[in-house]
């Protein structure tokens, strides 16, 4: 794939005060968008919750939309991974762990959480662990009720001191982005032996509780004597429907169906996990994983290049019907992929740098000449959604929220005329040449031959931090349409854990990402685009956002307490990203492109997040071609 896949994020362990952005925000929340961050009065136990409105399933529900209860079970399917690891451990910041562990399309196959996400609506959750989940009318604490039934693999029982144990763990020693989202709760409290409470600071957060529903549940006496933030390369515990049967660190992970698994009966269970064997193959780069691919040595292939979803998959099995090729449609926003510009170096400090830089990203000449003209222009951070502010004009809700925040968003990003720049397909369109040395020379820079220099005459240069070739390739466009400028752009190509290290670290000029985006926005905003996570080491802001009314939109978000007013704010949030040029935009594809041997198949209704590898399963009677004893 050309751009890593993003994550949510936060590393701080220390409490910080709110920020008076964050205080503003709140006051206009109650003022004027109407977001009085007062509860349902209906606070009864219930087994399914949504964060606007109510669940979409009704009580009694036989299954997921997306999952078919009478696919067969059995066999194994075989995904390959581009990449190495080194620990099993997927909570903590230490090392690469493997795939199949942290949910996702592959699904959560070894970690269960209490409820279940319906992948089909944009935030709500059902019972799983808990068999339901009762929240105070004052937002004061959130209780949930195990299931009496709920194991884990090695069939003791799942009991509250498990779920205390693992909020304490995760929130202490767990991924920055469990630090900071569990941060907000002041106690958790084992009520009796099946009943688990969380005590929350305030009412703030309406999306707390639906966070707490979605934390893993690790078995308290599988890590009882271990050090929590080492890698472990031995066969964790968990509640999930597979086992960790086999490991080769770096090579492969092997994960076996739980054929006593405690919850393949339950609604949201039904129809889904169906092969007896999950493997995990891992690869040096993409080209030897398609390879392998073609021999039937793996099940599926996600593509994200154009150029090898139209060239590379054009082999005999193709032809003769035995590997389909699918497009996926996604009822998602289309979220960001862009050159994060890192504020924290003086060079991009200037938003009519960053601006510039923007508009001599030739989309036009990549789509073309790299991409098969298959790709859509990135131009917001919701796009393809309501939540996207782009061509749009701030209504009285958006410029309620940024009232106290003159001059924040530039105007014509208010009224919604801005438009994204297009090119002729050149590489070297003469007027986008001509308007980014113009914003340069407004910033102080100035052409000394074919040098672009500042007043002390030193140049305009910075290095561009890839991890593929697909994203060097990228770059080296880009690259060449600023060199007509003067500038100095380097492309350095790392290995993925040097990658990561320096992108936890913040030690780039200039690096690809991608932030996927929810129907529901909310927490994770925080450790994307606030203030506070700016200098969070670990976190996914990575260009170093530090800007209250972006501050004051995230907290808008997340206390909603209607679609209109999440709405409201996710525009805010995007035009104020937009209008700083944190980040060059670049595409999106028009949906998921999948192929697979026909040998696994998948239902006929797919979820509005895409492929749902829980949901396929594989044909009665096939074996693998190929396939490793």
């Amino acid at each position: 794939m050309i751009g890593p896949k993003s994550a949510p994020d936060d590393r701080s362990r220390r409490p910080r005060r709110r920020s008076r952005a964050s205080a503003r925000a709140l006051a206009f929340l109650a003022a004027v968008v109407g977001c009085a961050l007062a509860p349902s009065a209906d606070a009864a136990p219930r087994a399914a919750i949504a964060m606007h409105g109510e669940a979409a399933l009704p009580p009694g529900f036989d299954h997921f939309p997306y999952a078919d209860p009478a696919a067969p079970r059995g066999g194994r399917v075989t995904l390959g991974v581009v990449g190495s690891f080194d620990s099993l451990n997927p909570f903590v910041f230490k090392g690469n762990p493997a795939a199949g562990f942290r949910g996702g399309a592959e699904g959560s196959n070894v970690y269960e959480s209490l409820m279940e996400r319906g992948l089909d609506e944009p935030f709500a959750l059902y019972g799983l662990i808990a068999e339901t989940i009762d929240v105070a009318d004052d937002l004061s604490a959130v209780t949930f009720r195990l299931r009496r039934e709920a194991r884990f693999s090695d069939r003791t029982p799942v009991t509250p001191e498990d779920v205390v144990f693992s909020f304490e763990t995760l929130r202490e020693k767990g991924l920055p982005y469990m630090r900071a989202n569990y941060r907000d709760v002041s106690a958790v409290e084992k009520v009796d032996e099946r009943t688990v409470r969380f005590r929350l600071k305030s009412a703030e957060n309406r999306e707390l509780p639906l966070i707490l529903g979605l934390m893993p549940v690790l078995p308290a006496h599988d890590w009882k004597d271990r050090e929590f933030e080492a890698t472990r390369l031995d066969p964790p515990i968990g509640s999930g429907p597979y086992r960790v049967a086999k490991v080769e660190p770096g090579a492969r992970v092997v994960f076996a169906r739980d054929p006593d698994y405690w919850a393949k009966d339950l609604p949201v269970r039904r129809g889904l996990y169906n092969a007896d064997e999950l493997r995990f193959e891992y690869f040096r780069d993409r080209n030897a994983m398609i390879e392998a691919f073609k021999k039937g040595l793996l099940d599926l292939a996600v593509e994200t290049d154009p150029g090898r979803w139209t060239n590379a998959y054009a082999f005999p099995a193709v032809t003769d019907g035995r590997v389909v090729k699918e497009t996926f449609g996604l009822d998602l926003p289309r979220g960001m992929t862009g050159f994060a510009l890192n504020t924290r170096r003086p060079l991009f400090a200037d938003r009519r740098v960053r601006e510039a830089l923007t508009r001599l990203f030739d989309f036009e000449w990549a789509n073309r000449n790299l991409f098969y003209s298959l790709y859509e222009r990135q131009v917001g951070y919701f796009d393809a959604s309501e939540l996207s502010a782009y061509a749009r004009p701030a209504d009285a809700r958006e410029r309620a929220l940024l009232a106290p925040f003159p001059g924040a968003v530039a105007p014509a990003f208010l009224d919604g005329t801005w438009r994204m720049p297009k090119t002729d397909g050149s590489g070297r369109d003469r007027r986008a040449l001509a308007d980014a040395l113009d914003l340069l020379k407004q910033a102080g820079w100035r052409l000394d031959g074919a040098r672009l220099v500042d007043a002390g005459g030193r140049p305009f240069a910075f290095e561009i931090l890839t991890q593929t070739r697909e994203q060097e390739r990228l770059a080296m466009g880009w690259q060449r349409t600023m060199a007509t400028l003067g500038i100095d752009a380097r492309i350095r190509t790392v290995d993925a854990a040097q990658y990561e290290m320096r992108r936890k670290t913040f030690d780039f000029d200039v690096t690809m990402w991608v932030w996927a985006a929810s129907a529901s926005p909310g927490n994770e905003q925080i450790h994307r685009w606030s203030s506070r996570a700016a200098n969070d080491e670990g976190s996914f802001n990575l260009p170093g956002v530090r800007v209250p009314a972006a501050d004051a939109a995230i907290a808008a978000l997340i206390g909603a307490r209607t679609r209109d007013d999440l709405v409201a704010a996710a525009r805010v949030l995007d035009r104020v990203l937009m209008s700083e040029f944190f980040v060059v935009p670049l595409f999106h594809s028009p949906g998921q492109w999948v192929a697979h041997w026909t040998r696994i198949e998948h239902p006929a209704k797919t979820p509005g997040s895409g492929w749902h590898l829980p949901a396929w399963w594989v044909r009665a009677g096939e074996r693998q071609e190929g396939s490793k004893p």
